[in-house]
């Protein structure tokens, strides 16, 4: 069984991988919306519940979007964007 869970992490990993630094680039960007979209939903006049549902889904997918962006854009991607924006690192 956990063969087969790696086997398929493996060919996601793979999949995202062949895909462009603009769609990485674009899913990270989509990271930070879902944040954004994770906390404002605290601000909401609904049950507790209804915001502690609503955080867990949009927190999850802003780090489904961070994982996935960094894995679409990889090492060689991420190193493209630090020069872009002129940090070093």
């Amino acid at each position: 069984m956990i063969k087969f869970f790696k086997q398929a992490l493996e060919s996601i990993k793979l999949y995202l991988s062949k895909l462009s630094f603009r769609t990485g680039v674009i899913v990270l960007s989509s990271c930070v919306i879902f944040y954004i979209l994770s906390f404002v939903s605290l601000a909401l006049p609904i049950s507790g519940v209804a915001r502690g549902a609503l955080w867990t889904i949009f927190f999850g997918m802003a780090k489904t979007a961070q994982y996935g962006g960094l894995a679409i854009l990889g090492v060689e991607g991420v190193k493209r964007l630090r020069e872009k924006f002129g940090r070093k690192g």
